[in-house]
């Protein structure tokens, strides 16, 4: 049982988030500065707020709560989405996953949260600036795809899409720049040693230093995976219902798809990686799951590289992966 008087489970998503303790029941608040001192008003002060890590949209939340003096913990949804599965529970709201979320607070022992650096807040929310611009570019280049497939395209329609391309691809250049730069401030030698692993991409790479806080968060390489999500769910049973092997949906949904752009290239050149896809494939198992498996081998090799300080080495076996 929970030494805390009173716990709060917050589910939180873009633009809301849905608060609930067994004293004052359900409240919602909008997801910004204003909702955070509205939710701040009626806290116990005393008490414990639990809440998923949500990619970008817990942090800001989390970050306020700690600086006013609240005892805050961030969980892995994974834990949370087991504990509701356990429970039995028919319905799923965003009032009941926040009421689901103080019962798991109340039932196990969670960790506190730890302040990011100004270094890490900075980092979190340039990811989350040029994730916008990155979509904003897909769209534009789908619709010169789409001007050029008209065989005459309106000039001034294609000229306007091209300024905006041009303009976009510099914004996406000096975010990506400075991201490296405050990386490199903080954990140069762990991004030379991820940089090390064959299929290992730069933006993979400072993003994962990012988000596991120089891999401090984590006390193990399957800890890591849960959280990432990389780890293959089986639908399978008896024989009656036989489906695909896929990515668990919970987890960081970003570093998941990072990761999975990354397989295809280490299952050229990562040795390891590379012998794992052939090894599963030959099994005549799907390519997908193949790659999903290749997600998961390069994050414990991130893992097991990081904790060791070791660079990669093809032929070395980490007890740590």
């Amino acid at each position: 049982m929970s030494k805390y008087t009173e716990i709060y489970g917050v589910d939180i998503s873009k633009d809301v988030f849905d608060v609930y303790s067994s004293q004052t029941g359900s409240n919602q608040f909008k997801n910004d500065c204003q909702g955070f001192k509205k939710f701040l008003k009626v806290l116990n002060k005393e008490a414990l707020v639990v809440m998923e890590a949500t990619g970008y949209y817990h942090y800001r939340l989390a970050q306020f709560l700690h600086g006013q003096g609240i005892l805050v913990s961030v969980v892995n949804p994974l834990s949370v989405k087991r504990f509701i599965q356990m429970k039995l529970a028919k319905v799923k709201t965003d009032k009941s996953d926040a009421k689901a979320i103080s019962e798991y607070g109340q039932m196990n022992e969670v960790p506190l949260y730890n302040a990011l650096t100004e270094v890490q807040s900075e980092c979190l929310q340039l990811f989350r600036l040029l994730d916008s611009y990155l979509k904003h570019r897909t769209a534009i280049k789908n619709k010169l795809k789409g001007e050029e497939a008209l065989g005459v395209p309106s000039k001034f329609v294609y000229r306007s899409l091209r300024r905006n391309l041009n303009h976009l691809n510099k914004e996406i250049e000096s975010i990506e720049s400075r991201l490296l730069e405050l990386v490199k401030q903080d954990q140069q030698q762990q991004l030379t040693l991820l940089k090390s692993i064959p299929g290992m991409g730069m933006k993979t790479a400072l993003f994962l230093i990012v988000v596991t806080e120089g891999f401090s968060r984590f006390n193990s390489a399957s800890e890591l995976c849960s959280y990432v999500g990389v780890t293959p769910t089986i639908r399978e049973s008896g024989r009656s219902v036989r489906g695909r092997s896929r990515i668990s949906k919970v987890g960081n949904k970003k570093l998941r798809n990072l990761l999975f752009l990354c397989a295809f290239s280490a299952c050229k050149h990562n040795k390891g990686c590379r012998e794992l896809y052939e090894r599963i494939v030959a099994k005549g198992k799907s390519k997908k799951l193949a790659l999903i498996a290749v997600s998961n081998k390069l994050l414990k090799q991130a893992f097991a590289i990081a904790k060791s300080g070791l660079p990669y080495d093809e032929n070395f076996m980490s007890k740590l992966a």
